[in-house]
């Protein structure tokens, strides 16, 4: 298989030039879907790229910089507008960016938007000194093309036009005119074999903390135990202490923003969300958030890699991004269905991970013991996630139509498609999924 990557370009963008790049950025767009861009435009034609599976540029204007004034010492720094150019792919992100580089020449147009781009400059090596890495990924299914998607859609397609018109009875002589009738008008590229350098950086991800713990419970078994206990009575004592004297910080329910936000939504069965804030200060908070986001960087890297996470199944991709030096972060991802549902899907089946995920962030809803309350004061978190949204001035899809759970469905047609041999009732659960 082709495992997926992606990149994040993050530039720093002066006030005075983000209305016009907005703007600009509104040309990638059809005329009449804000957000939705139109994959052949003339700046960076995405369709170009068969590896791209989802890509954005996103103006990261933060609107809740205010939000702590009162209850937070006032900061030191000036927090600058960034753009952000992402891509979710096929194989080595940097490969692509490579490519982009050289044939989307309209990169130069975007970037001399921002304050140290020099439009005659080495674009390529500008893109990548300005990368900036995820802490945590998450993809739906690894090692799912793009090519892959596409033709196992067109499979399904040919196979349900197919259908009605043959008048077996017989399940395996129904699979048989199926085959003998689809078969010359398909072609599915087989999957390729996995790199073995990421099979081998993958395995060391996977293996590395678990053989530390197992190292230290071995050799150093009382010590290990004692300073897990004592740091976990101290984790837990901080916590609670946190939770209880964190100001609570109203969030303000705006309806032109949600207005202009629900623009962006819904062009597609998918949809994208984007969203970034101010992490609470104080070490403590910050080292909580670190270290719970790379444990959901490892679960979703190596055990949620085939359709869900945890008991959502909606979800493409997701991103958690942090800038300014931990300071800020931005969370990044596409989706099926509406944002209410999205939402809502969240807050009824994992809300312990939201709070999990987002209670460091400066006016979280109150959680108790870093799981209970907080997402499930639905309203409080609705104004919340909603306050801290923003726009994705530009957003690509690469198989429009096709949710998550198709894509799924499709691959279990192709694998009974080109199973050698199968039973009636094989045959009969495979021709329902059609």
């Amino acid at each position: 298989m082709i495992p997926q990557d992606r990149f994040f370009i993050v530039a720093k963008v002066p006030d005075s030039n983000v209305d016009g790049l907005r703007s600009f950025l509104k040309t990638m767009t059809f005329p009449e879907q804000t957000g939705f861009a139109d994959p052949a435009n003339s700046l960076v034609p995405f369709g170009e790229f068969e590896t791209i599976h989802f890509a954005r540029f996103a103006v990261l204007a933060d609107n809740t910089l205010k939000d702590g004034e009162g209850y937070y010492p006032p900061s030191r720094f000036a927090e600058p507008t960034y753009l952000c150019f992402m891509a979710d792919c096929d194989g080595d992100a940097d490969e692509l960016l490579a490519r982009i580089a050289q044939k989307a020449d309209g990169l130069r147009k975007i970037f001399s938007y921002c304050e140290d781009f020099v439009e005659t400059g080495d674009l390529l090596g500008w893109l990548r000194a300005h990368r900036v890495k995820p802490l945590a990924s998450y993809v739906n299914w690894v090692g799912r093309t793009v090519v892959q998607a596409k033709e196992e859609a067109r499979l399904h397609r040919l196979l349900r036009e197919a259908l009605p018109a043959i008048d077996e009875r017989d399940p395996q002589g129904i699979l048989a005119r199926l085959r003998q009738s689809v078969g010359p008008a398909v072609s599915l590229t087989p999957t390729p074999p996995t790199p073995l350098a990421w099979r081998i950086r993958n395995l060391a991800h996977m293996l590395l903390p678990l053989l530390v713990a197992a190292i230290c419970l071995v050799l150093f078994p009382v010590i290990t135990i004692v300073l897990l206990a004592i740091g976990t009575l101290l984790f837990v004592i901080a916590l609670r202490w946190h939770e209880q004297t964190d100001p609570i910080i109203p969030q303000p329910y705006d309806p032109e923003k949600v207005t202009r936000l629900r623009k962006g939504e819904d062009h597609d069965v998918t949809n994208q969300y984007t969203a970034m804030g101010s992490l609470k200060p104080g070490r403590f908070r910050l080292w909580t958030v670190l270290a719970i986001t790379c444990l959901i960087g490892w679960i979703a890297r190596h055990i949620c890699t085939r359709g869900t996470l945890g008991r959502i199944a909606t979800i493409h991709s997701a991103h958690w991004v942090f800038i300014d030096r931990y300071r800020r972060g931005f969370f990044c991802t596409n989706y099926d269905g509406t944002h209410e549902a999205y939402m809502d899907d969240f807050i009824n089946k994992v809300g312990f991970g939201l709070n999990l995920a987002f209670s460091g962030a400066v006016a979280y809803p109150t959680t108790d013991w870093l799981l209970a309350r907080g997402a499930w004061f639905e309203q409080d978190f609705k104004r919340y996630q909603r306050h801290h949204q923003i726009p994705s001035d530009v957003w690509y899809k690469a198989y429009p139509g096709l949710t998550a759970r198709d894509l799924s469905r499709n691959s279990r047609i192709r694998n009974g498609f080109e199973k050698p041999q199968m039973s009636d009732d094989e045959i009969r659960r495979w021709l329902a999924e059609i």
